[in-house]
């Protein structure tokens, strides 16, 4: 008799909370479903994504229902999949304008001068090291590799570097330039790439390959003599070469990344808006080479390279073909399951009312995009990833190109491995060469 207490109890409270929460009660035997009254049949799908519509644990606790409704039972209002987006080129244009809105991307009104400041051969490559200065911050170096001895213009590759929960590095992390390599970044190498060093390998192949030290990456880091004392931890910057040294800074740089987001946002941009806008400098100096054709550009990365390839792919159409590695899933997803997993890079407030994550890269189409996926990934869930995947067949395919986009998926965890850079590789080589 007691336990039928309880259990009316437990029902009576939950039958409380769905009359607040609409599809909250869904799947309880026994409970009717409470339909949403504020739920308009103009925002309905044909084919609607799943609802979060059992009791479960999420990120948030109860609150996860309720918050995967506010747009799981709805297409996003600038997505293509919707049936009043008819024209291709009316939808881009309008839907560009909006996430742009949306990133606040700051201005950069002029390309900077370039610096070379080295250049040698090494690896059977012809390597510059140069640097260019922004309106703030200290210069963003660069690597730019490509093959010895060749004459005339070649196709470029935007190739952007991982985040792997280590801002002391930028470029090194993919690129080889000399035999001398940091204990840390061989040991980077062998766990993400199997070994390779992927910027070194794609221009071996035939290719200008550009690499630059993202915003706050390398030589673009938050240096500690630059914030408040009471902010350092009581770290410094001398000797930061130090394996021990290094690991105390992007353990303090982690931490600092809830700071630098409040303070960009309180600044009127966002994380991904600053990426996109360093980034474009890059797709500037690079198309701008003598030594390019600026009609056969890609870009592409893993990880934090993936997210800027997402954005600079979606935004930009001088890239002509992208690979994105080891970043696509849906917003549910961080909603739900993996925000704890990614850092305040990836967000855009308001953004998934109107594009769904996947959506940011479909804007690109008909352009051709690879996305490349490891199963056993612990940044996302298996299911949203081929989610995200669905999504972007069906973009592609009402774009009428269904060819132009492919996605993979490989067993293992979060990585870029060497048959994986061979599918990728080959991807530029038939969309940026005319081969295959």
């Amino acid at each position: 008799m007691q336990n039928k207490r309880r259990k009316f109890i437990k029902l009576a409270a939950l039958a409380g909370a769905g009359a607040a929460g609409g599809n909250l009660l869904k799947g309880f035997a026994g409970v009717n479903h409470v339909a949403d009254p504020f739920l308009k049949p103009g925002n309905m799908t044909g084919e609607k994504n799943k609802v979060y519509d059992d009791i479960q644990q999420s990120l948030i606790g109860a609150y996860g229902a309720w918050a995967a409704e506010l747009t799981q039972n709805r297409l996003p209002d600038f997505s293509f999949r919707r049936k009043e987006w008819r024209d291709i080129d009316v939808w881009r244009n309008a839907a560009r304008k909006r996430l742009a809105d949306r990133l606040a991307i700051p201005v950069i009104k002029a390309i900077p001068e370039v610096t070379i400041r080295k250049q040698y051969e090494y690896d059977g490559l012809y390597i510059e090291e140069i640097s260019w200065q922004l309106p703030y911050g200290r210069p963003t170096e660069t690597i730019v590799l490509k093959p010895l001895n060749h004459r005339g213009r070649l196709p470029g590759i935007l190739a952007f570097h991982d985040h792997g929960g280590n801002k002391y590095f930028g470029t090194r992390k993919i690129t080889r330039v000399s035999d001398n390599r940091h204990e840390m970044m061989v040991t980077h190498q062998d766990k993400y790439y199997e070994g390779a060093a992927w910027a070194n390998e794609i221009a071996k192949r035939g290719y200008v390959v550009m690499v630059s030290d993202a915003f706050p990456f390398a030589s673009r880091r938050v240096m500690l003599q630059d914030v408040p004392k009471h902010l350092r931890n009581r770290l410094h910057d001398d000797d930061p070469e130090l394996p021990e040294n290094i690991n105390a800074y992007n353990r303090w740089a982690a931490g600092h990344e809830h700071t630098m987001a409040k303070s960009l946002f309180s600044a009127g941009t966002t994380w991904p808006g600053v990426f996109f806008a360093e980034d474009r400098v890059a797709l500037d100096i690079l198309c701008a080479r003598k030594d390019v054709d600026a009609s056969r550009v890609g870009c592409g990365g893993l990880s934090g390279g993936g997210l800027r390839t997402v954005f600079m792919g979606g935004l930009d159409e001088r890239i002509k073909c992208t690979v994105s590695i080891g970043f696509m899933t849906t917003w549910k997803d961080f909603l739900l399951n993996k925000s704890y997993t990614h850092t305040w890079m990836t967000y855009v407030p308001l953004l998934p009312n109107e594009l769904d994550f996947p959506e940011i890269l479909g804007l690109r189409a008909p352009l051709p995009t690879l996305v490349l996926n490891d199963r056993e990934d612990g940044l996302f869930t298996l299911p949203e990833m081929e989610r995200a995947d669905e999504i972007l067949k069906e973009v592609y395919g009402k774009a009428g190109v269904s060819d132009h986009y492919r996605c993979s998926f490989y067993p293992g965890p979060h990585k870029f491995d060497r048959q994986m850079q061979k599918e990728a590789f080959d991807w530029f080589d038939r969309w940026l060469k005319g081969k295959g």
